[in-house]
């Protein structure tokens, strides 16, 4: 009984302190919204974010592609003969491999 009489003694003393303590440690980690969430949350948010800006600049590269095919036959006929490597019908096509 001696020892919970100090216990209840010291925590008197002290309440503000035991308080405070308990306060930040429910707010900091405890809590749904504590900080390591919101940090963690914000990191999520920035990662996120670069995304998006990589995926928007994706898509306007590939709607400048786009446009250039449509208005430019000589572009379709470049990407066959390099990607799929079709050829004329009087032509040879040679590939090289390293």
């Amino acid at each position: 009984m001696g020892k919970l009489v100090t216990i209840w003694n010291l925590f008197c003393r002290h309440k503000y302190m035991v308080v405070t303590i308990a306060f930040f440690a429910i707010i900091g980690v405890l809590d749904e919204n504590s900080l390591l969430r919101r940090a963690s949350h914000k990191i999520e948010i920035a990662t996120l974010e670069s995304e998006i800006k990589k995926y928007e600049q994706q898509y306007e590269e590939d709607t400048r592609r786009l446009k250039e095919l449509d208005s430019n036959p000589e572009t379709i006929e470049k990407i066959a003969r390099e990607r799929y490597l079709m050829k004329r019908p009087n032509e040879d096509v040679f590939i090289f491999k390293d």
